[in-house]
Order: structure tokens, then C-alpha cells, then sequence
């Protein structure tokens, strides 16, 4: 992937589409001061060199998925083309090479209890080369997905608001389950591998018509089953350093444990889950010794974490989104 030096408006392309990911490009281009065309040829730089993504992601909860997070001990030799065959799944997401190439941390979303079963029992569990498989189910997130990382922020909160204003959002009521209807998931595998298609494009692969797409689009992200997401390399904004972590706080401190690491700006997801340590992060620091300040200081204040494992990202295999970037 070619790095390329970023300037005000590239961080501001990025931050404007962390807001909203189908914003137009004359619609940034107003919230930057700058021209459509400026905006344009900025996004599609940033696209083509790998730095940036806008993915279509699935909200399971509002499908009656279950979200687990998975963590896999291999042997050495074994756990990159394990990793990449994770990465090759469309329900898995976020899967990370960790602590010296012999770890495994992943996201998975699974639709039936079969599903989990074929993935957990039989896919992982009989492979002669993992050594060992842990799986918590995801119960809820602080940090992630929806709210996104905040490290991207560059736009003022008025201008943020300027955006919000064409943006769709999601009800708040959110307890009632959606079903998806014929060629939804056409739709939204299309959209896992470009957030930004257009409805051209998206038209010729589900076959409907591009009134039809621009409506159903409109629907399930009003209906909280689709959000946007930017997918961003930290790298290349100068972040070196990232890590998972996972902590064990008592039930009673961890809806404000997981709240205050909303607060930090390192943190790139949290979430809380299943099993005995059940509060997981990503964090994201510019070098080892910002990370180590973040673990010393900031996370250290927190009085409930009863204790902590840190493990370094050597190597993210997938971010967001259903498929492999190209």
C-alpha cells in the first residue's frame, strides 16, 4: 500500500465521512470551504492507495444475529493462513494477528445457533493447528461501529452538525427485530465492499431499479440494520501502536467502567462480553510509549479494572466490513 502525506483536507475528507459516510461530495466540499472537484479527486487518491474504505456494515442486533468475539493460541507456523481464512468469511469482521504472530482476534456475527456451532465446534475445533479457542458473545459496545473512532476528528462540532443535518439516523427505539426481504443481502454485500457505490451500480447487481435501491437503502439505515463506516489505516495518521486488551470489572462497575473508556481517545472499540474477563478494547496510541502512558495513567485510573491482559496487533488481517479489501 503507498502511504501518502495527508494534509487539512484529506483529514478532513476522512473525519467528514466518518459523520456520514454517503455524504456528497459537494455536500463536504461546503463543510471544507473547498471545491467538490478538490474533494473528489482527494477521495478517490485516499481510496485507491488503501488508505481509506466507507463500508456498508449490518447492525446483527437488529437482525437477531449473535456478535462473538474470538480468541485463538496457534502454532506459529499455522496462525497467518488461519487468520486470512477468517478474513476470507463474510460473517466475520476486525480480525487481528496478535503477540508475535501465535494469536488470533476476531469478530463474528452468526445467524443461527447452527452457524456458531459449524464455526466454533467443527471449522476451528478440529483444526489440528489451533491450539486452543475462546468465545464470548458481545452484549454490548461503548466504542465502535456507530461511534467511531475519534481519532479521525478534525471538523469543528459546527461543522459536524452541518453534516448531521442530511444525514439518516436510526430510530431510537430500537427492541423490535427486522426481518430482510428478497435481494436485501445482494444489497448489502455490494455496499460491504463499497459504502460509497453508486445507485447505478448498485441497481445492475440487485436488479432492481435505482429508485428502488436509493429507498431500500433509505429504510434499512432509518431502520438501524445498516450504518456507514469509515475504515481508516491508523498508520497513516501517525498511530503505531495498537493493542487488544481484555480487563475483568465486577458486573456492578462495568456499564460506567465501559462508559469512561468512551471518554479516551485511544480507544478505537470497547465493548463488554460474555466470560470472566468480560470488558474487551482496541486501542490505538502513536508509538509504544504513548501506549504505555495510555496503561499507566488513563486506564490505570480506573479503580474497577480488577486486572488486565494486553496483547500488541502485529498485523490487522480485516477491518470492517463483510469481505477482504481489495
Amino acid at each position: 500500500m503507498e502511504i501518502i502525506d495527508l494534509d487539512d483536507v484529506d483529514r478532513g475528507v476522512m473525519h467528514a465521512l466518518q459523520v456520514d459516510g454517503r455524504a456528497s461530495f459537494s455536500r463536504v466540499a461546503e463543510v471544507l470551504g473547498v471545491s467538490d472537484q478538490r474533494v473528489a479527486r482527494r477521495y478517490r487518491r485516499l481510496r485507491s492507495t488503501g488508505m481509506l474504505r466507507v463500508v456498508g456494515v449490518v447492525d446483527g442486533r437488529r437482525l437477531g444475529y449473535e456478535s462473538w468475539a474470538i480468541r485463538l493460541r496457534c502454532t506459529p507456523d499455522a496462525a497467518v493462513a488461519i487468520a486470512e481464512a477468517l478474513g476470507r468469511r463474510t460473517d466475520t469482521f476486525w480480525v487481528h494477528l496478535l503477540s508475535g504472530g501465535t494469536e488470533i482476534s476476531a469478530g463474528t456475527l452468526q445467524r443461527t445457533a447452527r452457524e456458531r456451532e459449524s464455526l466454533l465446534l467443527n471449522k476451528l475445533a478440529r483444526t489440528d493447528r489451533v491450539l486452543s479457542v475462546t468465545a464470548h458473545r458481545t452484549l454490548s459496545a461503548f466504542v465502535g461501529g456507530r461511534v467511531g473512532w475519534p481519532g479521525l476528528a478534525v471538523l469543528t462540532p459546527g461543522q459536524v452538525a452541518h453534516l448531521e443535518q442530511s444525514r439518516l439516523h436510526p430510530p431510537r427505539d430500537e427492541g423490535a427485530r427486522i426481518e430482510l426481504g428478497p435481494g436485501d443481502q445482494v444489497l448489502l454485500d455490494e455496499l460491504s465492499r463499497d459504502g460509497r457505490a453508486g445507485h447505478a451500480a448498485l441497481a445492475a447487481a440487485t436488479g432492481w431499479s435505482e429508485s428502488t435501491v436509493r429507498r431500500r437503502m433509505e429504510q434499512l439505515v432509518a431502520a438501524g440494520v445498516l450504518y456507514f463506516d469509515t475504515d481508516v489505516l491508523p498508520a497513516v495518521l501517525g498511530y503505531r501502536a495498537e493493542a487488544q486488551l481484555w480487563m475483568s470489572v465486577p458486573p456492578a462497575d462495568l456499564d460506567a467502567t465501559g462508559r469512561a473508556l468512551a471518554g479516551h481517545e485511544e480507544v478505537a472499540f470497547a465493548g463488554a462480553t460474555t466470560g470472566p474477563t468480560n470488558l474487551t478494547a482496541s486501542i490505538v496510541c502513536r508509538d509504544d510509549a504513548a501506549l504505555y502512558r495510555y496503561l499507566t495513567d488513563r486506564l490505570g485510573a480506573l479503580p474497577a479494572i480488577r486486572h488486565i491482559e494486553t496483547a500488541p496487533i502485529i498485523r490487522t488481517i480485516k477491518r470492517a466490513g463483510a469481505v477482504l479489501p481489495l
